[in-house]
């Protein structure tokens, strides 16, 4: 038996302003799903962050309907846990929760265990920091009963762990329940597997299937797991995808010419024209020059970006705003509010919301918001 484990899909997700990366999005999605069922996995696991937002576009509902609907056409089945990204702060139903009711995915993250076949899963959905304390409980009951099932264990988180990357760690390996024979994680972008001689089999990110604007632009690989489960240790194989190259080069203001020559000699090639960020050292006298050189690769990139290392300018020969505007974004939320968590919520909901003119879900997501607030203060116990 194999099983395909994909996560931080984030359909609907547009970087740049540009239809092109979205579509680069459910174009790695897509092969996702119709690699998986070319090869004839028994079903998928899909770890959280399916969308980009709460309100995904009708474009990316549609994208995921028609996935899921190859997959039931091949007698596929799916399960999914909600991210932080599908999670919004007002009451509303989630929109994958959609696909459950027309039973076209099982949606398996209140923590309650499901079994399919002779195969034991559970899940839990994202949960903010505040909340991590609640899963003490819930792990305990949860390994309870999977020490009785004899067959295979899957437990489905969309969490960070401290020991893979110490900086978006909200649990350390020692907190998961310990009877589990595969840990089939999400919210790590990067490509991760590490086998932990407390827990009862490996533990594995896939990373996201495209790279998002909190991961900068870089030359790196993206992908899924498929896992054979037919003996009793798990066998992960990482499936890589052909997604849009990305490339960041260091070169001096001097050797800036002969630099792009040589990076239009090796883009020219490509199927899908890539993104590039050059990083310029030395003294950059005249920018004009500089956009003068990278303008020619206009013609053979999607963007290409620039910026100086010693005066941490950057510019673009498209727009004239910064490197990655989302980043920017949060920088200046997170400065503004003092608060990561706040300034997620004002970015990721809150502004969606206002853009569309719906102020009655943005007053109602700022109430709950605060419920929250007050709640997480009432529970602070002070020494």
């Amino acid at each position: 038996m194999i099983f395909s484990h994909i996560s931080d899909t984030h359909l609907g997700f547009v970087q740049y302003h540009s239809e092109e990366r979205e579509n680069d999005i459910y174009t790695a999605f897509d092969e996702a799903i119709d690699t998986s069922i070319k090869d004839h996995v028994d079903f998928v696991i899909l770890a959280g962050d399916i969308f980009h937002v709460p309100n995904p576009s009708g474009k990316a509902i549609v994208v995921l309907a028609n996935a899921l609907k190859r997959l039931k056409k091949s007698n596929i089945d799916s399960f999914f846990i909600l991210g932080d990204h599908d999670i919004s702060r007002i009451r509303a139903t989630p929109v994958p929760w959609v696909y459950h009711n027309l039973e076209f995915s099982k949606y398996i993250g209140n923590g309650k265990p499901f079994f399919y076949k002779d195969i034991f899963i559970a899940g839990f959905d994202k949960r903010r920091k505040s909340e991590i304390e609640s899963f003490e409980n819930d792990f305990a009951q949860v390994d309870a009963e999977a020490k009785k099932h004899q067959g295979h264990k899957i437990l489905v988180l969309h969490q960070g762990i401290t020991e893979i990357n110490k900086f978006a760690g909200e649990l350390n390996s020692t907190d998961l329940p310990k009877s589990f024979t595969y840990y089939a994680m999400g919210h790590l972008h990067e490509q991760a597997l590490k086998q932990f001689s407390h827990l009862g089999g490996p533990l594995a990110y896939p990373g996201s299937i495209e790279l998002t604007s909190s991961e900068g632009i870089k030359e790196t690989q993206k992908g899924f797991y498929q896992v054979d489960i037919s003996k009793p240790e798990p066998i992960p194989t990482w499936i890589k995808l052909d997604t849009r190259p990305q490339f960041s080069i260091k070169t001096s203001i001097d050797d800036i010419s002969n630099e792009v020559n040589a990076i239009a000699d090796k883009i020219k090639s490509l199927a899908r024209k890539p993104i590039i960020e050059l990083k310029i050292t030395g003294e950059i006298s005249e920018p004009g020059l500089v956009q003068a050189q990278i303008a020619k690769l206009s013609d053979l990139t999607l963007r290409c970006f620039w910026k100086s290392i010693s005066k941490e300018q950057s510019g673009s020969v498209f727009v004239n705003k910064p490197l990655k505007i989302e980043d920017e974004m949060h920088r200046i939320a997170t400065e503004i509010l003092g608060s990561t968590e706040m300034a997620n919520f004002a970015i990721n909901e809150l502004l969606p919301l206002l853009s569309k003119g719906n102020t009655d879900d943005a007053s109602q997501a700022i109430v709950d918001n605060y419920e929250k607030f007050k709640k997480g203060v009432k529970n602070v116990t002070v020494s």
